[in-house]
């Protein structure tokens, strides 16, 4: 099944378009992973939001236009993300959708000085102030056409941590005998060091950590692609954490879960947004490997019961039949979501007569209790709230867990509402 699923992927390295050419077009560009490390969780997204255009496009595209939308596999590669951007540029894309924290990072200042809008996989907190800010004495330039569509990985991040401090530390009976000792709990985070997308929430989960009250230790560092840790989870032994974030995507937390289970690390897992999907459970040897384990999920998961869940499973079959829906996963929802706001945002510059940058960047900063598709809960979890000065576009985490061998809602944690004394002083970490 993986090698049809690799083969299918293929076809996306072509750009794609639906509708005659002509003035009624609207190009958009699409930057995607297909071959790249974090390709286990991009073919996926590539393949939803391919189906989300089509279904846009068969519904009336944006006020009777159609999308043109050039997507392209970039190999998670920087220099490759410049060069498709400059490309589509030249095309004529009215909206970049980007992929990965490394080239949307490194691209914010060109899209910025373009005043090209984009919106990106990357859910990096360091991507959402629009204006310039001060953080730890260092002034960080503002990123006024960079957007995200979900909850940002620190914010996730402080979420999950806050979620299992009082639902799991404070409450189970698992760590009731720690708790009578006097022991405080200790975190340890495995991430691949150094890499954007990894390291991106790692300076805000440790400052939620001591927040909480909540001892830090060393890192471990683990590889995007590594196939285990296990000289990372004896390290980490060392410190005798209870709690452990993992920060890469599926496969290696799969790998760094399997590990610490199989040598006795007596600690819990949260995992980042990218690490934590319908393949950890699918991938784990022993399903009591990932029991427990809690993540933040960015949208509905793959067949839920929401609103546009039966569209979003039609148009799988219709534009990708070679993929079974059993293989689909929430990254394909991530891709529809992705690309549903960029439409939301076209169509209201465009009703109003405009579709060049500033006029997109204002649509998008207009987003009040948004949500996609025009149906309240659609996909998503949270309605979007983007301002001129905070494009974090929800402080609403959907925290879950593995319970009985299911991905289960544990929590919807609201962190603006929870710490409203320092939810401001958090943008841009």
């Amino acid at each position: 099944m993986i090698k049809r699923i690799i083969l299918l992927s293929v076809a996306l390295v072509f750009a794609f378009c639906f509708g005659a050419l002509g003035a009624d077009q609207i190009k958009i560009g699409i930057i995607s992973d297909l071959t790249g490390g974090t390709s286990d969780v991009g073919k996926d997204a590539a393949f939803g939001i391919k189906e989300a255009v089509r279904y846009v496009n068969d519904h009336g595209g944006i006020n009777g236009k159609k999308i043109m939308a050039y997507q392209e596999d970039y190999g998670y590669q920087v220099p490759r993300a410049d060069m498709l951007y400059k490309k589509f540029k030249g095309y004529g894309m009215v909206v970049f959708l980007q992929w990965g924290t490394g080239d949307t990072e490194a691209l914010s200042a060109t899209v910025n000085a373009d005043k090209m809008p984009t919106i990106s996989d990357s859910l990096s907190g360091h991507l959402c102030n629009p204006v310039e800010i001060t953080l730890k004495g260092k002034k960080i330039p503002g990123k006024p056409y960079n957007f995200i569509y979900s909850t940002d990985y620190s914010t996730n991040a402080r979420a999950c941590l806050t979620v299992w401090y009082n639902k799991v530390w404070k409450e189970s009976d698992r760590w009731k005998a720690a708790r009578d000792a006097g022991k405080k709990p200790k975190l340890v985070c495995f991430y691949s060091v150094g890499h954007p997308y990894a390291s991106a929430p790692i300076e805000a989960i440790k400052d939620q950590a001591r927040l909480l009250g909540i001892e830090v230790g060393g890192d471990q560092n683990v590889p995007l692609v590594a196939t285990d840790a296990d000289s990372q989870v004896l390290a980490a032994k060392k410190e005798e954490p209870t709690i452990v974030w993992h920060g890469n995507t599926t496969q290696s937390v799969k790998a760094a879960i399997t590990s610490a289970r199989r040598l006795q690390l007596d600690a819990d897992h949260i995992v980042n947004t990218w690490g934590f999907d319908e393949n950890l459970l699918k991938l784990a040897a022993d399903k009591k490997d990932v029991e427990g384990v809690i993540g933040a999920a960015a949208c509905a998961f793959y067949g839920d019961d929401v609103p546009m869940m039966k569209e979003v499973l039609e148009y799988g079959q219709k534009v990708n039949p070679g993929v079974p829906a059993g293989d689909r996963t929430i990254r394909a929802i991530q891709g529809w979501l992705k690309l549903a706001m960029a439409i939301g945002g076209l169509k209201i510059a465009d009703a109003k007569g405009k579709l060049d940058g500033p006029s997109i960047k204002a649509a998008f900063e207009s987003f009040k209790d948004w949500s996609a598709f025009d149906i309240p809960g659609a996909l998503g979890r949270s309605p979007l709230t983007i301002t001129d000065m905070d494009h974090r576009p929800s402080s609403i985490a959907s925290i879950y867990w593995i319970k009985d061998g299911k991905i289960q809602l544990l929590e919807r944690v609201d962190m603006k509402k929870d710490f409203a004394a320092e939810w401001n002083s958090w943008l841009g970490w």
